[in-house]
């Protein structure tokens, strides 16, 4: 993840997307000098499919000599199943009982672990899932993934968390038109 600056304000640092196929694109070049220079050129380009991904836990991490070491996780109340899918190997054959102890926990609970994870921790991610029933392939298993907050204090990170909870993160609300972006894979390529 990038590095954190407390001056900017408070942020989601990645985004997760699908692979949707590629085509290409004609630009002009802008490199003085080269050959190539004012002239057009066709580029590869991949598409991506972003549908909203979901909040659905906070983890704080504590700072020791050895690296950062998780100290608490606070899950929403409600989470869909296809993100409890992620946690089965074999789901129709399952209970189907995950997170129901959990969800019965009072509320006085969850503001005790946010308030431990305000205190001491250093490092806040979400846990986000993607709606993966929203794009069109056979796959029911959402993705499920840490994205650390940057900016502000430990505070303002854990409250922008708990607001994120259980809601809609749009790709807009993380990165702007025109942004420079570092991409990298999460699953293996499919050969397309």
């Amino acid at each position: 993840f990038p590095k954190d600056d407390a001056s900017k304000d408070v942020h989601l640092t990645a985004f997760m997307t699908y692979k949707a196929g590629m085509t290409h694109v004609a630009r002009l070049v802008d490199k003085p000098g080269a050959l190539i220079h004012k002239k057009e050129v066709v580029e590869a380009v991949t598409v991506l499919e972003a549908p909203a991904m979901v909040a659905v836990g906070i983890v704080g991490y504590v700072e020791t000599p050895r690296g950062l070491r998780s100290l608490t996780t606070v899950w929403a109340k409600h989470i869909s199943d296809e993100c409890k899918r992620r946690f089965y190997k074999n789901w129709y054959k399952s209970k189907k009982k995950a997170f129901t102890k959990y969800s019965a926990q009072p509320e006085s609970d969850m503001e005790t672990e946010l308030a431990r994870i305000t205190k001491y921790c250093s490092v806040v991610r979400v846990i986000c899932h993607t709606q993966i029933g929203a794009i069109n392939i056979r796959q029911k298993k959402a993705h499920v993934a840490e994205i650390q907050l940057n900016g502000g204090s430990v505070e303002d990170k854990v409250n922008k968390a708990k607001d994120l909870l259980e809601k809609e993160i749009a790709i807009a609300d993380v990165f702007s038109q025109n942004e420079m972006l570092d991409v990298i894979s999460l699953t293996k390529g499919k050969g397309f």
